[in-house]
């Protein structure tokens, strides 16, 4: 997607938070054309990935949930070992504390025995894998509409429309 691409209007009132962590500001600029002041302009707030006494490391500070995209196997395993180190993990992990959604989209693969293990052990914490794969039942015509219905399907859990599904439809 390509920077402006990405309206977050369709969830409003929804206050939208965000942290990156340092590997992911790393892969922002090698694989997109995306500036790290881009993504900061999609938030309503920002933290530091190190400020660990940010509201959203607290279960007392009410969310939906969290979305983790991309999220590596690394996050992925502080999180389900509950040893967090950081602002994203330690966030991570009250969103599970607290029973609220915490959906998680792979970065890596393949994968092996031990990643496997990593994210058996997410889903049965409560974690929702969420792997970035294309619909194509949607026959989008550009990367940009793959992308939007992936997200868009990843905003549902929190049942919030978006208008960038393409809806399965029954032909009765």
């Amino acid at each position: 997607m390509k920077p402006g691409s990405v309206s977050l209007n369709a969830v409003r009132p929804v206050l939208v938070l965000s942290v990156l962590a340092r590997a992911a500001e790393i892969t922002v600029a090698h694989e997109t054309s995306w500036k790290i002041a881009d993504i900061r302009a999609l938030a309503d707030r920002w933290y530091k990935p190190e400020d660990i006494g940010a509201s959203i490391s607290s279960g007392s500070f009410h969310t939906l949930g969290m979305v983790m995209a991309p999220c590596s196997l690394r996050s992925a395993s502080e999180i389900a070992n509950g040893v967090t180190s950081t602002l994203p993990t330690r966030a991570a992990d009250v969103v599970l504390k607290e029973r609220r959604r915490l959906v998680r989209m792979l970065r890596e693969t393949p994968l092996h025995l031990g990643h496997l293990r990593t994210l058996t052990t997410l889903a049965e914490i409560g974690a929702i894998l969420a792997p970035p794969v294309p619909a194509f039942y949607a026959r989008p015509e550009t990367l940009d509409d793959m992308i939007g219905h992936m997200l868009g399907r990843v905003v549902d859990m929190f049942d919030i429309e978006t208008g960038t599904v393409k809806r399965w439809k029954d032909d009765a």
